[in-house]
């Protein structure tokens, strides 16, 4: 576990510090017992040649004491965990093995043991290395625009509304704002996206993402500790921390492998009156790929998650994620792209529709609304040069009214507009459930409309229909919008349900009361979300625009702003459990019967520590299979 060249600093301070020195010490304590026990094993062998038989004997024993050291000490912390396992049956059988006379034996079990560990450390050091990536990049300061010049500072310095300077290969430090004509970002190690994404002025920046480009100016709109970044950083703590139930249900399987292999082990020598055999049979069951298989698979499928963009909070949120039955859907923001998009351009006088677009847009520019936002995005991507507004007068909720190129230009609703303009004006009559009319007034006269709504996600049929392939049974509709709105949204979805007009307390009953069809996933992005995420045995979040609350209370956060993404983090989920669940039965399996034949006399203890010790490792090789599940590279954003 050599440090790379450019985290040498991570162990100054910070999370990723900590867990790198933590994670090197133990690593090099459990070399330094596999080293001394791989001493005493090959020393003693070549004294055994030599001819030395008693000498060899001693310094076999030596060598298994250190091992045995690091058994007593790691069972001592167990215990203070309220947790015991096999590491009891390789005490014993290293210690059985040196009272009955087998030192050779003992000192195989030692330098396989330490050697067992190790690997377990390597495995899950590869399959955390994704997590560990996206600790070791936390900023630690920023340059901001000051006074005309530049300074480094803090983050925790960081206000909103400063002008920070990114320089190329630097991490962006908080959520913000471009204040440059074009910023290339690239966002792997937060969404999975595979290239760098071109952002324009006024265009959002995730804070952890990478300048890929040249140096740009970002305005921060939030504190560094309240970023999306540093809320990342909490989550991938947290789930580093956590354990799997099935990991506890492993312990659980453990104790009772522990008391099979001390009845088998004791049958065999009440049986033949040869100490020998059940020396055997403890060698051949340490240590127990139980243990080794649930937490490598688990973690690798955690990191391999992470990889697509869905940071899973803990490998009990990924175990649960893999039973889900019923799935429960937001509608905005979630099931829908949640911005609304214009669908059609009316025209009521001579303007053309671009023009009636970029005269809107312009006038737009100067107005914080969704609507507002998604008018003057609209034109950007067609790429039209937007004027400076000038005399804006903003009624909120309503509309805008102010000069665009020496014309009187009004924007908003139809009463506010003929309130505002003096233009007769088209209703709302004869648009479709969730749509909505802006309409558009120049120098007094009725210019046209533009007719906007929010669209049903890419994918998101062949989403839901790849959930129903891995075994969700239902799939249901949560809005608090107007049933006619999600009617026209999911027509087509195929969905077994949908319930329109919720509250926040509703959605919690809803997702309550599907709990009688079994484990049931939410998945959201507002804060009225929060609460069902909350109760929902897995609740997902839409992390790249949604609410922080909504985002706290979910046990899996998409990082990225596509739905697909839950299709691929629930494909994860379900394979890594397979494959944990694999690994243990084989390993149980294959364990069960090499003791079997150690008690009938058919392998010495050197066999069965030998045997034991390569079950281990294609046990944890095949854990290792999880890093490789789902599709090999997530689909680049659009």
């Amino acid at each position: 576990m050599r440090p790379r060249r450019e985290n040498d600093g991570r162990a100054k301070g910070g999370p990723a510090g900590w867990l790198y020195t933590v994670g090197l010490t133990t690593a090099r304590l459990k070399s330094a017992v596999l080293v001394l026990s791989a001493a005493g094993l090959v020393a003693g062998l070549a004294l055994q040649l030599a001819g030395r038989t008693e000498l060899a004997g001693l310094v076999w024993t030596a060598g298994v004491v250190p091992a045995l050291v690091a058994l007593l000490a790691e069972i001592l912390r167990g215990i203070g965990r309220g947790e015991a396992g096999l590491d009891i049956v390789a005490v014993l059988s290293m210690s059985a093995a040196l009272a009955f006379g087998e030192t050779l034996a003992a000192a195989v079990v030692a330098v396989m043991y330490s050697g067992g560990t190790l690997l377990e450390s390597f495995a899950e050091g590869r399959a955390r290395r994704e997590m560990h990536n996206l600790l070791a990049r936390v900023p630690r300061s920023a340059t901001r625009h000051r006074n005309g010049g530049l300074e480094e500072i803090p983050l925790d310095q960081i206000a909103m509304g400063d002008r920070l300077l990114i320089r190329q290969g630097e991490a962006i430090p908080v959520d913000g704002h471009i204040a440059s004509d074009v910023a290339f970002v690239d966002s792997s190690a937060l969404t999975g996206e595979s290239l760098p994404v071109r952002l324009a002025r006024g265009d959002e920046a995730m804070s952890g993402a990478t300048n890929a480009g040249e140096a740009f100016d970002l305005i921060a709109y939030r504190p560094a500790a309240e970023s999306t970044y540093a809320g990342i950083v909490r989550l991938v703590e947290d789930a580093q921390r956590s354990k799997a139930p099935m990991s506890r249900l492993a312990d659980r399987w453990s104790l009772a492998f522990l008391a099979l292999t001390l009845a088998i082990a004791g049958a065999a020598w009440a049986i033949t009156g040869d100490g020998v055999r059940a020396v055997a049979v403890l060698v051949v069951a340490t240590p127990c790929p139980l243990i080794l298989a649930v937490p490598v698979a688990l973690v690798a499928g955690l990191s391999r998650a992470a990889r697509f963009g869905v940071l899973i909070k803990g490998a009990g949120a990924l175990e649960a994620m893999a039973r889900i039955r019923t799935l429960v859907l937001d509608k905005t923001g979630t099931l829908t792209e949640g911005r609304p998009q214009i669908e059609t351009i009316d025209i009521a006088g001579s303007l053309p529709e671009a023009e009636i677009l970029r005269l809107a847009a312009a006038l737009d520019q100067a107005s914080k609304h969704p609507v507002a936002q998604a008018i003057v995005g609209a034109a950007r991507a067609r790429a039209m040069a937007l004027p400076v507004p000038s005399g804006v007068a903003e009624s909120p909720g309503e509309g805008l009214v102010g000069r665009v190129d020496g014309h009187l230009v009004a924007v908003g609703g139809v009463g506010f507009v003929q309130a505002h303009a003096g233009a007769a004006a088209e209703g709302e009559a004869g648009l479709a459930a969730g749509s909505l009319r802006v309409a558009v007034a120049v120098d007094g006269r009725m210019a046209g409309g533009l007719v906007m709504a929010d669209r049903l996600r890419d994918g998101a049929r062949a989403m839901l229909d790849g959930l129903r392939d891995q075994g969700v049974v239902r799939i249901l509709l949560a809005t608090g919008d107007r049933a006619e709105v999600a009617e026209r949204v999911t027509a087509g979805l195929g969905l077994d349900g949908v319930r329109a007009g919720l509250t926040p307390d509703q959605k919690v009953l809803l997702v309550l009361t599907e709990h009688r069809n079994g484990p049931v996933m939410m998945v959201g992005d507002g804060v009225n979300d929060a609460p069902a995420l909350a109760a929902a045995d897995v609740g997902v979040a839409m992390g790249a625009r949604g609410a922080a609350a909504s985002a706290e209370a979910a046990d899996v956060v998409i990082l990225v702003d596509r739905l697909d993404r839950l299709g691929h983090g629930m494909e994860i989920a379900r394979a890594a459990r397979r494959i944990a669940l694999e690994s243990v039965v084989a390993g149980i399996g294959l364990s069960v019967l090499a003791m079997i034949a150690a008690a009938l006399g058919y392998l010495s203890p050197v066999q069965g520590a030998l045997l034991q010790e390569v079950i281990d490792v294609a046990v944890i090789l095949n854990a290792l299979r999880a890093l490789r599940v789902g599709r090999t590279a997530p689909a680049a954003a659009t």
